[in-house]
């Protein structure tokens, strides 16, 4: 096994352009003098952290009442550039409290605290069906958050802003290890808190998009969790993989030296979702488990390659809307025989689910009702717990991701369509943020750790 640590650079840049006065205004007008002459503010903290930690973000020494807009710039890491922006009013004090005032336009309005971040979208003229995503963790998201002078609604890129602040989101805190595994034909990465060991595991699986997905195991593993990102679709190919290589990958987890082999949770997302579910109820047994928008319908029995195809072959059959594709309808109606569905009424330990109610990918909400009677015949209704949040769509990630309604998607690798996630952007991100607190909140329960906020 191969450790690679991260290697944390801290950087904080602050551009900042004064406006002058004429000396005749300043005769004039004394009581603006000071607004007038000095240096626009602009305070964000913190300037380094995590990416699931609030922003706290004030500019001063403005002129009062004054019109300004707030701005963030990302450019991704496939060179594409995300923007998002708010419409403020200074108060009386030439100041503006980002968590305290409201926005009256932009990609955004009202009091939000962190929308420069979740309401971050494609400038415009950019490749259609993109989605933000973290791959290479070993390096921060660097934001420039910007005040421009008025309220400005495009060509950022023309004007010069009144100051510039840059800052870096992780999710790698420092000390955090990873580590590649190629072991027993399993692939994958560790991600290893520091601190004294042992620590309770996590095998975090994503969804049928494929390839290794490493930025939610980076964040759990901040947080105290050694967590184990599973590789287990190869982009451009089907897979002959089975049920018995998540039973290995469990193994492999279960017996690290740096893991409590006692307490360990199962996570996933959509297909990974469907993974976790066939897991606990028929092959390991995990002190808890996790199900975020999960399809309980198709169990991992067979090969992964037939499970996919199984769910490939309902494709042409799948709604098409504005050239967007949407499978939310396909299992619909749910068949009552159990061996047609996972039986989660043999999960024996608790079991959490989190739904949109938006979900245009699949059933989830008819989901979790089904698995909630299934539950309730078996007698295991009180190891459930389900969070339904309205208005959120498939994609429920860690907080403040931007919101992607709809995205770019390879259709067992060969085909690109344009999937339909659903949500909409302000109810989706904060079902992002709760839900993000309830799944560390219950982990840290069900394996019985109290682990410090992890902070850069």
């Amino acid at each position: 096994m191969k450790v690679v640590r991260a290697s944390v650079r801290f950087v904080y840049i602050t551009s900042e352009i004064v406006f002058g006065c004429g000396k005749k205004e300043l005769l004039r007008a004394p009581s603006r003098r000071m607004a007038c002459c000095l240096r626009p503010l602009l305070s964000v903290e913190p300037t380094r952290g995590l990416v699931d930690e609030k922003l706290r973000i004030a500019v001063t020494n403005l002129n009062p009442k004054q019109e300004v807009t707030l701005y963030c710039l990302h450019h991704s890491e496939s060179k594409d550039i995300w923007e998002a922006f708010g419409h403020y009013v200074s108060n009386e004090q030439g100041t503006l409290t980002v968590e305290k005032d409201s926005s009256v336009g932009g990609t955004y309005t009202g009091v939000e605290s962190m929308a420069l971040m979740w309401s971050l979208r494609p400038v415009q003229g950019s490749r259609a069906g993109l989605r933000l995503q973290k791959r290479d963790v070993l390096s921060p998201m660097i934001f420039h958050i910007s005040v421009y002078n008025g309220h400005i609604s495009q060509d950022f890129n023309q004007l010069t802003p009144l100051v510039t602040s840059v800052i870096e989101r992780w999710y790698m805190a420092p000390g955090v290890q990873r580590v590649h595994v190629r072991e027993k034909g399993v692939r994958g990465t560790f991600f290893i808190p520091p601190g004294p060991s042992p620590f309770p595991g996590v095998l975090d699986l994503w969804g049928g998009g494929g390839g290794l997905v490493e930025y939610r195991a980076a964040l759990l593993a901040s947080h105290g969790f050694l967590a184990f990102a599973l590789e287990y679709i190869t982009p451009g190919e089907m897979t002959a993989m089975n049920s018995t290589y998540f039973e290995v990958a469990y193994q492999i987890l279960q017996e690290h030296p740096m893991v409590l082999r006692d307490r360990l949770a199962l996570l996933g997302l959509s297909f990974g979702g469907t993974v976790a579910l066939s897991l606990a109820a028929y092959s390991v047994k995990p002190r808890c488990c996790i199900c975020i928008s999960g399809n309980h319908l198709i169990p991992v029995r067979n090969t992964v390659s037939e499970t996919i195809e199984e769910l490939i072959s309902l494709f042409h059959k799948a709604q098409i809307k504005d050239n967007q594709v949407i499978w939310r309808d396909l299992f619909l109606p749910i068949p009552t025989d159990l061996t047609k569905k996972v039986d989660v009424g043999q999960i024996r330990c608790p079991l959490l689910l989190i739904v949109g109610d938006d979900d245009q990918n699949c059933a989830a909400l008819e989901f979790a009702e089904d698995m909630e009677r299934i539950t309730e015949k078996a007698g295991n209704r009180h190891l459930l717990k389900i969070f339904i949040y309205p208005g959120a769509g498939h994609l429920i990630e860690p907080p403040y991701t931007p919101h992607h309604r709809a995205s770019n998607f390879m259709v067992t690798g060969k085909q690109k369509v344009i999937l339909l996630w659903g949500g909409q952007t302000k109810p989706h991100a904060y079902a992002q943020e709760d839900s993000w607190e309830k799944i560390l909140d219950f982990l840290r329960q069900h394996l019985c750790i109290t682990v410090p906020k992890a902070t850069l």
